[in-house]
């Protein structure tokens, strides 16, 4: 039976503030792994409190790829990010070393490993009508209609979910078919990598919530308002920017625009988190080919640890024959 050669990557997943970059960063220092983040929002240059981007010195000490690549009013998508990590890896294998990437953004992890089938350009007319529909009727009656056209997409995004409820919505409108079937058609191809997905999965979700709330809490004491701020007062970003949906990003958005006083806008941006947090176990739970992790739990890291050498030190895995 022939063995599978292919370079190795660890694709190191779970939900917001589960620990994933402190985990990277220990595995990095007792491997010989490169770091790239899989982060929808961390690609923003300028977003660094809400983010909860690794501070300086971390970055220094861990470099993640694909971190500060994008200027807020520039729009990045799953297609971009591939286009961008595939090429970050092939230069980490040529070196001889293993690309860890780390992450939370579900739709970037499955559009590196599977692809993505040609989706449709944003159109504005589109969104606009959508946007006008869900300001009269609301979001909840949009999603409903979503259900009736993709149950699949509709059972993956929650109702709150604007920015992908309204994408969904308007791929069906464009192209007459689910957005949940194009991106199958995107699969196929073999991936270049063989993979160890590692993917940390508290099973204590109200300790989760615990760690979301003290971590907002600390960006609220780090000056995220005035990062925020500084973002309104440059002239050229809106709400409507993806950079500026991001969880917490829009809450604070709204709140300076007088939409919500601060412990409204508090409890908002927790919720929003906590949501955000909820899709992504969900899809985690999906992905039967990760290994799972309890984060809470003592000797997570040594555990996962013995899983990565384990990897690194296998030859190869047998082919079966096709």
């Amino acid at each position: 039976m022939p063995v599978d050669h292919r370079p190795l990557a660890i694709f190191l997943m779970g939900p917001t503030a589960s620990g994933k970059t402190a985990l990277a960063c220990e595995l990095s220092e007792r491997f010989p792994l490169d770091l790239v983040s899989v982060d929808s929002a961390l690609v923003y240059r300028g977003m660094d409190i809400g983010t909860a981007k690794p501070d300086p010195a971390t970055l220094a000490r861990h470099p993640h790829a694909l971190v500060d690549i994008r200027d807020p009013a520039q729009p990045y998508s799953a297609a971009d990010f591939r286009a961008d990590a595939v090429p970050v890896m092939e230069r980490i294998s040529a070196q001889g070393r293993v690309p860890l990437l780390v992450g939370g953004t579900g739709l970037y992890f499955r559009a590196l490993q599977s692809g993505l089938s040609d989706l449709p350009e944003a159109d504005p007319a589109t969104r606009a009508r959508l946007g006008a529909e869900a300001a009269q009727s609301g979001w909840p009656a949009l999603h409903a209609r979503l259900a009736q056209v993709d149950p699949v997409a509709a059972s993956r995004i929650d109702s709150n979910d604007t920015q992908r409820l309204q994408r969904a919505l308007e791929v069906f409108e464009l192209t007459g078919r689910p957005l949940s079937e194009l991106q199958r058609g995107g699969a196929g191809a073999v991936f270049p990598w063989r993979v160890l997905k590692i993917a940390l999965l508290p099973a204590d979700r109200q300790r989760l919530h615990q760690r979301i709330a003290h971590r907002f809490d600390d960006m609220l004491a780090d000056g995220f308002l005035d990062e925020v701020r500084a973002l309104r007062a440059r002239g050229d970003l809106d709400a409507d920017l993806p950079a500026i949906r991001a969880v917490g990003y829009r809450q604070a958005w709204e709140h300076l625009d007088g939409r919500s006083n601060a412990a409204e806008f508090r409890d908002r941006a927790i919720f929003a988190t906590r949501q955000l947090a909820k899709r992504q176990i969900t899809w985690l739970r999906s992905d039967y080919g990760a290994r799972l992790f309890e984060p809470d739990q003592a000797g997570m890291a040594t555990r996962v640890a013995g899983a990565v050498q384990l990897f690194v030190d296998s030859p190869g895995e047998s082919v079966p024959p096709m």
